[in-house]
């Protein structure tokens, strides 16, 4: 499976943020650049804010810590005291430089493990989860926010996003282009809803506890952290109601999911 980043389309060239336009996404000053651009989007950090919320509210109340994957250009150590917080590269406020294949901890000793757009960059996933279910205390838990496969987001992914996108690939691995570079968009839904019976068969002791589909335009109007913002930060409440509206219909148009995957507490 190829997935090199493909050129910048003129769309992508046109919208790019200026403060990482023509940077090399694998270079770790893009990944501080990408924090500046969160907390200067009003949009963008209100969607952070949901999502972290999100992520909290579904942690397991069980002793032990939580570790972050990847915690790059975000802030989640507001919002968990005491967080782990980890990334491929050393930056500034990083406590652990990991990249999910191997985790420094000891066997049952973390209550959560976490990331934001993490997973699907990861080359050989298995491995993570592996180590998850190693790491994990009996009940536990992997919360992750991460992209999602719909019809909409068929359409909106491999033209209006640099990763590559291929809900089709039978293969949970790819090749690892660079840190940050190497993905495949569609591979949490590939492993963790197109493959759920396969994944609960190779983890048995772990399982999909909750799929909760999320956010079709948001992100999307936001820019993100490599694009400009194509809506002003006072439309976010009239993007939150229509989401709100198609509720009944997110298969149809989910762009991200928050999974739930519990260790069995037995």
């Amino acid at each position: 499976m190829k997935s090199a980043p493909a050129a910048p389309s003129r769309f992508e060239r046109l919208l790019s943020h200026p403060l990482t336009r023509g940077c090399d996404i694998n270079d770790p000053v893009t990944t501080t650049l990408r924090r500046t651009i969160v907390q200067s989007k009003p949009f963008v950090r209100r969607i952070y804010d949901e999502w972290y919320r999100k992520i909290v509210d579904h942690l397991p109340d069980v002793p032990g810590n939580v570790l972050e994957i990847g915690s790059g250009p975000g802030f989640l150590a507001d919002y968990i005291l005491d967080l782990v917080t980890s990334d491929i590269f050393t930056l500034p406020g990083v406590r652990c430089v990991l990249d999910g294949s191997a985790l420094p901890f000891a066997t049952g000793s973390l209550r959560g493990i976490v990331m934001t757009n993490v997973l699907h960059h990861m080359p050989e996933p298995r491995a993570f989860f592996e180590e998850a279910a190693r790491c994990l205390r009996p009940g536990g838990a992997a919360v992750l926010v991460e992209p999602w496969v719909s019809p909409w987001s068929r359409l909106i992914y491999p033209h209006f996003h640099h990763e590559p996108f291929l809900p089709d690939e039978p293969s949970w691995n790819h090749t690892l282009a660079g840190p940050l570079s190497g993905a495949n968009g569609a591979l949490p839904w590939i492993i963790l809803q197109r493959d759920r019976s396969l994944f609960e068969t190779q983890f048995p002791g772990l399982r999909v506890a909750e799929t909760e589909l999320l956010m079709p335009f948001r992100y999307l109007v936001s820019g993100g952290v490599t694009m400009r913002s194509l809506m002003p930060g006072i439309t976010f409440r009239l993007w939150e109601m229509l989401e709100t509206g198609l509720k009944p219909w997110m298969n149809n148009w989910a762009m991200f999911a928050l999974v739930v995957v519990q260790k069995d507490p037995s």
